[in-house]
């Protein structure tokens, strides 16, 4: 399945049903009289969030949505019926905007949550409504309310608990393989990862979390370059960052200040979440460049640096209980 993150649709209300004008002629009732039905309700415009889906590839297909209009009120003072809702299913941790991108609309971030946001018409009213001690006999009904209509634009944000992030070839997708079921591609060549991938990690039978694999940044990324920043929204609901720098690269101070200005750059607060910083890819580096390397990090950074090779598994078990102590933190304070 193909992930996409990001889609404009258009949806619409139904109209109200129509009253009407009608009489009543029965064969023994001498004066009759007005018997005209009101219009049925058109249909609402729902959304709601959904467990099953993780990506919003359905809406590149389906753009339109439309809901019916209400029925026609009838003689014998009988109502139209009402139109069913139409339900529109998202991924949790789905935004809706307007069309000028930056009005937010709702933001759909539990499980089960519903929104009606187009309302649907009232149903006019029949001759019947209008009968009064004065006008006896009525020949006016009204048309039905019109629906609503706009374009939306939905933009998904992942629940994670946790984000990954670090250059190109820092070797993100190999430690999300190695501590979880997620399959993401790795190659011996550099390349960056296309979309975000999610992966569960279990250390115990109470204990788990959600990791998001952020495809690699580069400097200057919240211009443009690259892939851009457009990815980085998957990360504004973690509560910790995992930032892996590529040890056997060489200048680690430098690759770590360029993540760290780009996440400032794009704002959302994600400079000043919770950061776990790890020196990856310990199994390519001597006693010597570790050593040195790690030091410099210490001193660019000011916080405590982890070591670990996602090759070969050193430190990672660490490195997993290390986000797992952070994420019971943050929750606990969040819930205070």
């Amino acid at each position: 399945m193909k992930f996409l993150d990001q889609a404009k649709i258009y949806v619409r209300s139904g109209d109200g049903g129509d009253g009407v004008i009608a009489f009543r002629r029965e064969k023994f009732i001498e004066f009759g009289g007005p018997d005209g039905g009101n219009g049925g309700k058109g249909g609402d415009i729902v959304f709601e969030a959904a467990d099953a889906l993780n990506t919003l590839i359905d809406f590149r297909y389906t753009q339109h949505f439309r809901a019916a209009k209400g029925g026609n009120g009838s003689g014998s003072d009988r109502t139209g019926a009402g139109s069913p809702e139409v339900v529109i299913k998202v991924p949790i941790g789905t935004q809706i905007f307007a069309e000028d991108q930056e009005t937010m609309l709702a933001d759909l971030d539990h499980p089960g949550m519903r929104l009606t946001l187009l309302q649907g018409g009232d149903g006019g009213f029949g001759n019947t409504h209008f009968k009064s001690s004065t006008n006896r006999a009525p020949r006016k009904a009204t048309k039905g309310w019109p629906g609503e209509e706009r374009w939306l634009w939905l933009r998904l944000k992942l629940i994670a608990d946790a984000g990954l992030v670090g250059l190109p070839n820092a070797g993100k997708s190999t430690f999300l393989a190695a501590s979880s079921a997620a399959r993401p591609k790795i190659a011996d060549y550099p390349f960056t990862t296309l979309h975000p991938q999610l992966g569960v990690i279990r250390l115990s039978m109470s204990e788990e979390f959600v990791l998001a694999d952020i495809p690699g940044l580069i400097e200057g990324a919240h211009e443009g370059a690259g892939l851009g920043d457009r990815f980085l929204g998957h990360v504004e609901r973690c509560a910790v960052l995992l930032h892996l720098v590529d040890g056997a690269a060489g200048n680690v101070v430098h690759a770590w200040r360029t993540i760290r200005e780009e996440l400032h750059a794009y704002g959302g607060g994600l400079d000043e979440k919770a950061e776990i910083i790890v020196l990856n890819k310990a199994d390519a580096m001597t006693p010597r460049e570790t050593s040195a390397r790690m030091a410099a990090l210490r001193k660019a950074s000011g916080a405590p640096v982890m070591l670990m090779s996602g090759v070969t598994g050193q430190g990672v078990p660490e490195v997993l209980r290390a986000l797992q102590n952070t994420i019971t933190t943050e929750r606990r304070e969040k819930a205070a």
